[in-house]
């Protein structure tokens, strides 16, 4: 059995199996909902029952309350239906969203490999091409692990039938364990995808600037590498942030791309050099990176932000205080089930973040 979802203000329809959740079938089918955490935590898919019976599923407290249940509000990664619906959602669909439906693929690991003492690049082959945009994500099936994982992609969309992700260790991670200490050559692994909004705005001419931290290079290296590809003519700047140099992965690759395009400007930075690591760059925070080099004017460019959350948000402040603001400054920010919805503060001025 299935019920049709009629998606307010836009009128568009979908149909949702029994059992299913609103968000997964319309991702499946080529409509957008806003969404971040994906289970019921962070409140960002939040919308308004007008018509039909939903079950609520398990959705957060803190993410929906019990005010906001009686006033007929949902979660569609929650939200069953249990007839036909009618709701209205917060529909900001971006024009230069390409809105491919996300689909199930096997993936075969083909290449495992150290890029530093934290993170492995992992390289899958799928069983057919997957349609993307670069900057978004996969979620990745770990045998003997409940539920699924949210890993960037590194590579550009030209190479469809292919992945690259950069898994960074987490301490006490199940995940990121499997992969660093039991993932072999030849493991197969379900992956659906692709999720997110984040992209590059190409219908804006503005220059971009790019800031990455940890493993938060991935989506950056894919959008830089297809802006190139595609023979973008904006000026590109990356700005790398690591600890010391054992930890700043991909440097050389890089630094050729910086050599063979004019417009591409690679910038990296440590806050904490190691004795013997003999460097000469800048030494200090990635944000403080940007600051020194744009003498803290940042105003006529876009900011795309991926890394760990300290780092994100003293980027947003420094970009703020250079006359950059929300319109211009586009993320990707991970959720995990360990993360409740009042762990997760909004800012007054920003809408989206």
């Amino acid at each position: 059995m299935s019920y049709v979802v009629t998606i307010e203000p836009t009128g568009e329809e979908i149909e949702v199996e029994e059992g299913q959740t609103i968000l997964d079938a319309a991702l499946r089918q080529g409509v957008w909902l806003p969404f971040a955490c994906g289970h019921g935590t962070c409140a960002t898919c939040k919308c308004q029952l007008l018509e039909g019976d939903v079950d609520i599923g398990d959705a957060s407290p803190f993410a929906l309350m019990d005010m906001e249940r009686d006033e007929g509000k949902i979660l569609a990664c929650c939200a069953k239906p249990e007839s036909d619906l009618v709701i209205e959602a917060d529909v900001d669909v971006d024009d230069d969203f390409a809105g491919h439906p996300v689909e199930d693929f096997r993936g075969t690991v083909v290449a495992i490999e150290d890029l530093s003492p934290t993170i492995k690049g992992i390289r899958f082959q799928l069983d057919r091409a997957m349609a993307f945009q670069a900057g978004q994500y996969i979620n990745l099936t770990i045998p003997g692990i409940e539920g699924s994982r949210a890993f960037s992609i590194a590579n550009p969309p030209s190479k469809a039938a292919e992945l690259e992700l950069h898994v960074r260790l987490v301490p006490g991670g199940a995940a990121t364990s499997w992969i660093h200490e039991t993932m072999q050559v030849g493991d197969e692994l379900k992956v659906a995808g692709p999720y997110g909004q984040f992209f590059v705005r190409k219908s804006d001419d503005k220059d971009v600037i790019f800031i990455a931290g940890g493993s938060g290079l991935s989506s950056p290296q894919s959008m830089l590498l297809d802006m190139l590809e595609q023979g973008d003519t904006r000026q590109i700047y990356l700005f790398q942030g690591a600890r010391n140099v054992s930890e700043l992965y991909n440097r050389e690759l890089l630094q050729q791309l910086a050599e063979q395009y004019d417009n591409f400007h690679y910038i990296p930075a440590l806050n904490a050099p190691a004795d013997g690591d003999d460097w000469q760059g800048f030494t200090g925070f990635v944000h403080d990176a940007a600051k020194a080099h744009f003498d803290g004017k940042f105003e006529g460019h876009k900011a795309y932000l991926c890394g760990p959350p300290p780092m994100i948000d003293a980027a947003i402040t420094t970009f703020m205080q250079g006359r950059l603001f929300e319109r211009d400054i586009h993320m990707e920010r991970f959720y995990t089930k360990a993360d409740g919805a009042e762990d997760q503060p909004r800012s007054a001025l920003f809408k989206r973040i």
